[in-house]
């Protein structure tokens, strides 16, 4: 009798705990078609669909009343393009190929650069060659209109240089060595071998982060905004489009248009990593420090010129915007002030305390569902997950205004009303920073042996204990990781939220382009210093969790 109930209670454990499991998964894929698929449908829907009818009116209108906007935007994000993918080439091959003690300085620049808010660039040119610019009205003494396409150009260039930079290191450092060794070996010069061999391996990574810069160019509303003047482009329109006009429709198409070479960007990308794994998985071999190789001739002096550029400008940004938050302005005379950092809470008020309640919870939240959505995918290999990874992924690429947009329209109605909650702003960033997560958990857990999940289960253990005891503390430094990147990411961003946030609930990011925007550059300064010191702090200290973690598991 007593067996009969042990082995009754067994299968009525066994039973809960599958079920729970499954209500996993079910969640799992219901939050991703909610809150990424339903709405970016929302979005294409909404620019078809005129007084509940299907026309192309919006769309012509676009091309007709529009075209000189769209001619704008393609310009602009041609131009960026090529500079900042021209300068991106240089900063990685400088980087990989170097060892000079500049080299170290100049990765702790690229990662400042990921980690500040965004209107950074803006704000420095504003401070440095504005009307009133410490360069040109201080210095030079002139008083020319800097505001226009240049202006975007050339902030849009070195703003997006940084990720570029940073992907085709990566891809750099993928390149199998013997291949180079080889060409010294049949005595090719340095810069023969960049030029022949290691510029034709990055060329797909070079395709993938053109492409990448140009749509992040497409989609910025916030740097024509600020130094633009009267150049507009099609994001801007869509910006005005919803906070002046409240014309849902013409947002809803022009973010479409953006949309489409964002989709081609995203193929050729998911294309391109997947490629990326294969290689990295069979490069096994490196440089040891006497073997590293040294780009020299015209080629490498043209590359190390460039660098320097590039590092100088950034320095000099940050410099700028560090002196104009601590300093005013009498008589012509720059002093010494706290007035900014006082003045700041006519801004922020509780927003900074906001932002970071909101960036953990983005964090947390998105570094477990992540981890869930790489778990079903890498470890059990459910189908369904293929289409589910697809469709996470799609954020990292489309512009983030369309992903607000499609927010507003999705969930300010019933069956799910979240407008002007905080609910749909933390759900818009957790869900935007999402493919970040998965990809860092999938690439943690299509490592692990799978004989290690076999041996539990021959030893009864259930999918939920699994997951539980046995995959969640190994992709431990992934999800820290993964939390690293999505607090920062939301504490600096502004794109897909400045749509969602209602007046009274602002965050730190919308506070400085409010200051901005009104003028008050030194508080503008004195907010983007504050985000700045707090997502450093937090990156230093996650990061040593990071690295002890990895030294414990090496041990």
């Amino acid at each position: 009798m007593i067996r009969n109930t042990k082995r009754v209670s067994n299968k009525l454990g066994t039973h809960f705990y599958d079920i729970v499991d499954k209500l996993i998964l079910v969640i799992v894929i219901a939050l991703v078609l909610t809150f990424i698929l339903y709405p970016i449908a929302s979005v294409i829907m909404e620019s078809f669909i005129i007084d509940g009818k299907l026309t192309l009116d919006t769309y012509k209108g676009l091309f007709g009343d529009s075209m000189k906007l769209f001619y704008n935007s393609i310009f602009v994000a041609t131009v960026t393009t090529v500079i900042s993918t021209s300068m991106s080439i240089c900063i990685s091959l400088y980087i990989s190929f170097s060892t000079t003690k500049i080299k170290k300085i100049l990765l702790f620049v690229l990662m400042l650069t990921m980690i500040s808010p965004p209107f950074v660039s803006s704000l420095a040119y504003i401070t440095l060659f504005g009307r009133r610019g410490f360069i040109t009205h201080n210095i030079l003494g002139l008083t020319a209109n800097t505001y226009g396409w240049q202006g975007i150009v050339a902030m849009q260039s070195l703003g997006f240089t940084s990720l570029s930079a940073l992907i085709l290191v990566g891809i750099i450092n993928g390149i199998d060595k013997n291949l180079i060794k080889s060409s010294f070996d049949l005595g090719a010069s340095s810069s023969y071998t960049a030029r022949k061999i290691v510029l034709p391996i990055m060329k797909s990574g070079i395709l993938v982060v053109s492409l990448l810069t140009f749509v992040r160019s497409l989609s910025d509303f916030g740097t024509p905004t600020i130094i633009g003047g009267a150049f507009n482009v099609l994001a801007t329109q869509a910006y005005l489009d919803i906070i002046a006009y409240a014309d849902l429709n013409s947002a809803a198409a022009i973010s479409v248009l953006i949309f489409i070479p964002a989709i081609i960007a995203f193929l050729f990308y998911r294309s391109f990593m997947a490629k990326t794994s294969t290689i990295s998985a069979n490069t096994l071999s490196s440089f040891s420090d006497e073997e590293q190789m040294i780009i020299g001739g015209i080629l490498g002096k043209f590359i190390k010129l460039i660098t320097y550029f590039f590092l100088i400008i950034m320095l000099l940004q940050y410099a700028s915007i560090f002196v104009s938050a601590f300093t005013k302005y009498r008589s012509g005379s720059m002093y010494f002030s706290l007035d900014n950092i006082k003045s700041m809470s006519m801004y922020s008020g509780s927003s900074f305390f906001r932002s970071i309640v909101y960036s953990l919870i983005a964090g947390l939240g998105g570094s477990l569902l992540g981890s869930l959505i790489a778990y079903y995918l890498e470890i059990r290999d459910i189908k369904i997950m293929k289409s589910i990874d697809f469709i996470s992924t799609i954020p990292y690429i489309i512009p983030g205004t369309f992903f607000g947009i499609g927010y507003i329209l999705a969930f300010n109605d019933y069956p799910i009303e979240l407008t002007g909650t905080a609910i749909i702003v933390i759900m818009n960033v957790l869900f935007k920073q999402l493919p970040m997560s998965t990809k860092l958990n999938s690439a943690t857990l299509s490592q692990l042996n799978p004989q290690i999940e076999e041996a539990a289960k021959d030893l009864g253990a259930k999918h939920f204990f699994v997951l539980k005891d046995i995959i969640m503390p190994m992709s431990k430094s992934a999800f820290l990781v993964s939390f690293i990147n999505n607090f920062t990411a939301t504490m600096t961003t502004v794109g897909s939220i400045i749509f969602l946030i209602y007046p009274g609930k602002k965050l730190a990011t919308i506070e400085m382009f409010d200051a901005i925007q009104s003028g008050n550059y030194g508080i503008g300064s004195a907010i983007a210093c504050t985000i700045i010191l707090i997502t450093l702090v937090l990156n230093i200290t996650f990061s040593k969790f990071v690295l002890e973690g990895k030294n414990v598991s090496r041990n």
